[in-house]
């Protein structure tokens, strides 16, 4: 079956293809990303010296994730300005990956540097162990749009779930944390984790030195299967249920309707906390999913994004947990007790958080960022129909994310089968030498306030391109 497809380049040209829809071959993909690498190399000379000459960095990047940059190498940073990155040898890219959600609110958001400076040059201070007025005004702001009565502050959403795992044992008495499989959670040792055989909890593959096997810690369950929910809390040694409200580090994992009512219920009954991570998931709107769906968590998680690219995340708890922590004479939140860092909280970060929270990551601004994830989704959609490529896109919010499988998986572990190394890598690197980068992790692309229409038709061209190339 012939089919036409349509592209929008940078001109205001539509140039047409004919194609007919095949299996991938491997050798053609192979042969068309050593092409993509050459050209890697030939368009970014100063980022490759850069990244050679970095011999005192390990991995030769400042973090070794990095490196998960297709190309062998990433590209050196000169500038970046609201969705667009230009890199040492002046090469401008539209940035989809936006800090993989750190930078959602557009790098240097006016207001943001505003409220930073005015910290840094004019009242001072960066970081003195004691509140400013800023840290309340945050606070209020999250309960608005999470419901969270009460909220403490981290240097990061990997901090805020270890500390609000550790609170969720001290409050059940119980030891142990449910996770999903594949979910992810930060570097979190916890959370590690995928169904085994039987759907025993398993150690996901790469956790760098876990100080204990995964089992001692973690049960584990399938997303959308309330049934291994309650096999896992039925022990009755399960503190916290820990999840995401959609899957969003394997895939674009949506709940299935009840999923999320259901997983509310069984906490209940189980008498295990329901800790909701928003980290990601803030894509859906000013209040996240849990204002969207409804959601009733014990604890919430919420990070990256809301500083405006200062390092910063936060907790929050309910009246009921403060009570049983006021409570307990022996437990310790105010020195040695394994919760809280001495940079946590600084007035830097919570200037940064009121000032991206009350003039940046505002309901128009996600108004604009749902519509041009919206046509996003749409122009991928039309591509994958037209060539009958057998994969899906999801979205949620201002997020949206292709992957290699159709229809879009409801679990983890369905969706981690849909990996395909060498043709994302491929993809990857066909649209950053034309200027369009996606997150390295994986396939997602994120809208800030000042992406464009034209920036989302540059992505659905280059992408049929690129699968014109593929298919050909």
């Amino acid at each position: 079956m012939r089919q036409r497809l349509w592209a929008q380049v940078r001109a205001p040209r539509i140039v047409w293809f004919d194609l007919s829809m095949a299996t991938i071959d491997r050798r053609r993909l192979s042969g068309l990303l050593e092409q993509e690498r050459v050209k890697h190399l030939a368009r970014t000379p100063l980022s490759r010296a850069a990244y050679e000459a970095a011999d005192h960095l390990f991995g030769r990047v400042p973090m070794t994730w990095m490196n998960k940059w297709a190309g062998g190498y990433p590209v050196s940073m000169a500038s970046a300005h609201g969705n667009r990155i230009v890199d040492l040898d002046g090469n401008e890219y539209v940035d989809f990956a936006l800090g993989d959600t750190a930078a959602m609110a557009g790098h240097s958001p006016a207001a943001t540097v505003a409220a930073v400076t005015k910290r840094l040059a004019v009242d001072g201070g960066i970081t003195t162990m004691l509140p400013s007025e800023d840290g309340e005004w945050v606070g209020a702001d999250l309960t608005r749009r999470f419901g969270l009565p009460l909220w403490s502050f981290t240097l990061s959403a990997t901090d805020a779930n270890r500390w609000a795992l550790r609170i969720g044992r001290l409050v059940t008495g119980k030891p142990k944390v449910l996770a999903f499989s594949y979910c992810y959670h930060g570097a979190v040792d916890e959370t590690f984790v995928v169904c085994g055989v039987d759907g025993e909890p398993e150690a996901r593959g790469g956790n760098v030195g876990p100080p204990v096997p995964i089992t001692d810690t973690t049960r584990v369950a399938e997303f959308n299967d309330l049934a291994s929910v309650e096999r896992a809390l039925a022990h009755g040694d399960v503190a916290v249920v820990i999840t995401e409200p959609a899957l969003t580090n394997i895939g674009i994992v949506l709940p299935e309707p009840g999923f999320l009512d259901g997983l509310r219920e069984l906490c209940t009954r189980y008498g295990a906390l329901l800790l909701i991570d928003e980290t990601h998931t803030i894509s859906a709107g000013p209040g996240g999913c849990t204002e969207m769906w409804d959601l009733k968590p014990d604890l919430f998680v919420i990070g990256k994004g809301i500083g405006g690219g200062i390092p910063c995340g936060a907790y929050g708890i309910t009246n009921e947990i403060a009570e049983v922590i006021r409570s307990n004479l022996e437990a310790d939140l105010v020195d040695v007790g394994g919760v809280g860092g001495t940079l946590a909280g600084n007035v830097l970060s919570t200037a940064a958080m009121r000032a991206t929270l009350g003039e940046v990551l505002t309901a128009p601004a996600f108004d604009h960022m749902i519509a041009m994830a919206t046509r996003f989704t749409s122009g991928v959609e039309q591509v994958l129909a037209e060539t009958q490529t057998p994969w899906s896109i999801v979205q949620l919010g201002a997020r949206a994310e292709y992957r290699f499988i159709s229809p879009a998986p409801t679990s983890g572990s369905a969706s981690a089968l849909a990996d395909d190394e060498e043709l994302e890598d491929y993809l990857h690197l066909y649209l950053s030498n034309r200027g369009v980068l996606m997150t390295p992790f994986h396939n997602m692309a994120l809208m800030c306030p000042q992406t464009s229409a034209a920036d989302v038709d540059l992505h659905t061209a280059l992408f049929t391109r690129a699968l014109v190339d593929l298919l050909n």
